[in-house]
């Protein structure tokens, strides 16, 4: 287990139960007791947990927003699964739009230079992935780049989508749950995601199975405002059936 993983289990055991502690944390993960303190350090440090005699104990609910970088580690397999199914979303002279997310730079990477897409996005990762690509016509967007995830968002972003609209919005997020719906954890990213739904003919979510059951400060979109959502066999069944219940389609890659 990558250290990103490692905490956001540790941050998640802390909410749920209400504290944890090193020697238990150790067992769960198979690390020493001074990496768990690292870990918790470093939770510390960025306002997530006070550390306490022997543990520590949640602050603030929301979850940890990783890096690009942090977050290409996490779920490797079960985000090309789910890219490659998405893939089927496509047919030819298709306009998308593609939003930031490790799982839709994986899709950018996998996109086939044969079906003339047109592509607007404002990551500034897919964009790099995307341009000079054959068959791909890539319309990036501007404004201010948030650092953890490479993102153009702010009025510039939101202008340059006044007047456009898309056969297909691929939406990534940082929680999914049926009550609230899509959710990520900054708010000027989650208003860019907003019109990037709002932009769509067809809305597609693609989230693997660790974003269900986690709730983020923002919110992106509710369930009804989504067409189908796109994650992997690891997904909560209990949760896929109430987002079906919804009349969402689940699809598991």
């Amino acid at each position: 287990m990558y250290a990103p993983e490692r905490h956001r289990a540790i941050l998640d055991t802390a909410r749920d139960a209400g504290r944890v502690e090193v020697k238990s944390l150790a067992r769960q993960f198979d690390v020493t007791p001074e990496t768990i303190r690292r870990d918790l350090t470093a939770l510390e440090s960025r306002g997530l947990l006070m550390r306490a005699h022997g543990g520590a104990i949640p602050i603030e609910r929301g979850a940890i927003e990783a890096t690009v970088e942090e977050r290409e580690q996490s779920n490797v397999n079960e985000k090309d699964r789910i890219a490659r199914l998405a893939l089927t979303e496509l047919t030819t002279n298709m306009s998308i739009i593609l939003d930031s997310g490790t799982t839709t730079i994986r899709l950018a990477q996998l996109l086939p230079s044969d079906l003339n897409l047109t592509v607007v996005t404002n990551s500034i990762t897919i964009a790099a992935v995307l341009a000079g690509k054959s068959g791909i016509n890539l319309h990036v967007l501007g404004g201010h780049v948030r650092e953890n995830t490479l993102a153009a968002v702010g009025p510039w972003a939101w202008d340059a989508l006044a007047g456009i609209s898309v056969d297909v919005s691929f939406i990534g997020a940082n929680g999914v749950t049926v009550d609230r719906g899509l959710t990520t954890p900054d708010v000027d990213e989650a208003r860019v995601k907003s019109a990037f739904v709002e932009k769509g003919r067809r809305v597609v979510a693609l989230a693997d199975h660790s974003k269900f059951g986690r709730e983020d400060f923002a919110v992106i979109a509710s369930l009804h405002e989504v067409d189908a959502v796109i994650t992997d066999i690891g997904v909560d069944p209990d949760i896929a059936s109430d987002i079906t219940g919804l009349g969402i389609e689940v699809r598991t890659a």
